[in-house]
């Protein structure tokens, strides 16, 4: 497993070593003793996967303190833009976007700590993210960037973009309340 520094405290991007032959290919996306070695020592408490068609975009979710999550991303069919935004206030990359294509080709995959926003728009149809977080699912704690947002200037590579309601309603960055 290869690790690379992002700009972002804590956001890394991570390479399984990739086994190809006559056969197909096998990863190991998991493995906790790999991780600790990276000094990554995480404790994942659930498991996350959708499937989106081509320019469906999803996003920036987080959930706020107490209950924010550490993600580790990828795609295991088709590829994607993965975009997040720092919302961590004493963090000198705050405001600031990152964007990184996770594909089932590369294996790649992308650590999201606790702070961030995060979403991706599907490159291909039946695109299958995962998702491992660090901790649970709570309702009370989610919010939403609007995608848009003027203030992060993100370019997410899609004229018209298939956007739920819910995520419709998301916030600006200025008007968050973190």
């Amino acid at each position: 497993m290869q690790l690379q520094e992002t700009g972002f405290e804590g956001l890394l991007i991570l390479q399984p070593n990739i086994y190809k032959d006559e056969r197909g290919s096998f990863l190991e996306s998991w493995n906790h003793e790999t991780f600790k070695k990276l000094n990554l020592d995480i404790s994942f408490v659930q498991d996350n996967q959708s499937v989106s068609r081509k320019n469906v975009l999803r996003g920036l979710h987080f959930q706020k303190e107490p209950h924010a999550q550490g993600k580790l991303v990828r795609v295991t069919q088709g590829s994607a833009l993965d975009v997040v935004v720092d919302l961590r206030k004493q963090s000198d990359t705050f405001g600031k976007h990152f964007k990184l294509k996770l594909s089932s080709e590369q294996g790649n995959m992308l650590w999201i700590p606790a702070g961030f926003a995060h979403g991706f728009v599907a490159l291909e149809d039946h695109t299958v993210f995962q998702y491992k977080c660090d901790g649970l699912y709570q309702p009370k704690s989610e919010d939403c960037v609007i995608w848009n947002d003027p203030s992060l200037s993100i370019d997410w590579g899609v004229e018209n973009p298939i956007i739920s309601p819910k995520d419709l309603q998301g916030k600006l960055l200025k008007n968050l309340k973190l």
